[in-house]
């Protein structure tokens, strides 16, 4: 059944706006409607320090739109607007002589910025790795899918969760159709694949429907996917971050307590060049960087046996060096890692005593090792002499 967005409005027109005063849509708080396959998607632009008192406008937006025949699903996200009120007043810096005329002792009281809010965790989940890259095309979600498997090869329960909202890849790689079934509310059970739970997007919009979405969507769609899905208890959940690093990145590094980031990078300079943009972000919001993976480093031709750097070789372990870094290892451009993650069945399930199944598994290893070494340091006494 086609959904009118004209249907959805007037739906919409019957939730009162903030204070009771007028409506939602009148009031010109509703952001573009997008429709695909049953699910509505748009945003409540509000004041920023209205944002938690106006969560109930959001739930009757939601239930509003969900009310429209034909709507399966509502996602509706507040997109926060500061007003010019809550902007702090800009101060003019002192002259050099007024700086001079404070005392040391006053100077020592001034106040000191606040600390960065405590990011909450997600219940049940041990930690939380994310697997990122500067730019797309580096086979990112094939090093993902086979870091998770390798991870739980190596005796963890682990979890995927497919952040790639513009092309999610998990259904594919996993070999996994269907759609995740409600379980109370607004909680969902993941899918499952190879002992592995999982969840994406793709799982929710069909594989050639475009995710034509703005920031607010995709970071109410992130939080969703992370904190709205019964996980259960797992050791690791794997997070395949969307390439980049744009605002949904930049939102997922900040308000989710990440263990640790795993960049991947081809060899050659161009790549290199976006993938320290990434190392950048996470370093910027504190996210420990556990290592570089080196993908598509080397070709071995099938037929003569003989190896060509296509891309280059061994750039990303320089970079790694150079930054100071663990390099995780090097992946090799081979046909049956194409075609095994193609197929569905990536190679460390597929093909376990494959060569680059161990090396997947030694990457794994070692992110794992990493995790523990960056926990034991937050968690070491500091001794402060005096």
């Amino acid at each position: 059944m086609a959904i009118d967005k004209a249907d959805i409005l007037e739906q919409l027109k019957r939730v009162k706006g903030p204070d009771l005063t007028g409506n939602i849509v009148d009031l010109g708080l509703v952001s573009d409607i997008f429709v695909a396959d049953g699910k509505v998607f748009f945003s409540l632009t509000i004041p920023a320090d209205r944002a938690e008192e106006l969560e109930p406008l959001r739930a009757a937006a939601e239930k509003a739109a969900s009310g429209v025949p034909g709507v399966e699903k509502a996602t509706v996200a507040l997109t926060a607007e500061a007003t010019k009120s809550s902007a702090r007043p800009v101060r003019p810096a002192p002259s050099p002589a007024q700086a001079a005329a404070v005392p040391p002792p006053m100077a020592a009281r001034a106040p000191q910025p606040p600390k960065a809010p405590e990011k909450a965790g997600v219940p049940g989940i041990g930690a939380i790795i994310a697997v990122a890259s500067g730019k797309g095309g580096v086979g990112k979600s094939t090093t993902s899918v086979n870091l998770a498997l390798g991870l739980q090869a190596n005796g963890l329960k682990v979890g995927i969760m497919d952040a790639d909202i513009y092309g999610p890849s998990m259904p594919r790689l996993l070999h996994i159709s269907g759609r995740p079934q409600n379980v109370s509310g607004r909680i969902i059970r993941p899918m499952e694949g190879y002992g592995l739970k999982v969840m994406s997007m793709g799982f929710l919009v069909d594989e050639e429907t475009p995710m034509i979405w703005r920031g607010p969507m995709v970071i109410s769609a992130l939080t969703q996917m992370l904190r709205e899905v019964e996980w259960g208890e797992l050791d690791v959940l794997v997070v395949d971050m969307p390439p980049g690093t744009g605002d949904a990145q930049l939102t997922m590094a900040q308000n989710v307590p990440l263990a640790g980031a795993v960049i991947v990078s081809t060899p050659q300079d161009l790549a290199l060049i976006d993938a320290r943009k990434g190392l950048a972000m996470f370093r910027k919001v504190d996210v420990p960087i556990l290592g570089i993976v080196e993908n598509m480093s080397y070709f071995v031709c099938p037929d003569c046996g003989g190896r060509h750097d296509i891309f280059g070789h061994g750039g990303a372990r320089k970079e790694a060096e150079r930054i100071g870094v663990p390099f995780l290892g090097e992946v090799p451009l081979d046909m049956q890692i194409r075609s095994t993650s193609d197929g569905g069945t990536p190679i460390v399930m597929s093909e376990p005593d494959s060569v680059h199944a161990k090396t997947y598994r030694e990457i794994a290893r070692t992110a794992w090792e990493r995790v523990g070494e960056e926990r034991r340091m937050v968690s070491a006494p500091s001794i402060v002499f005096e």
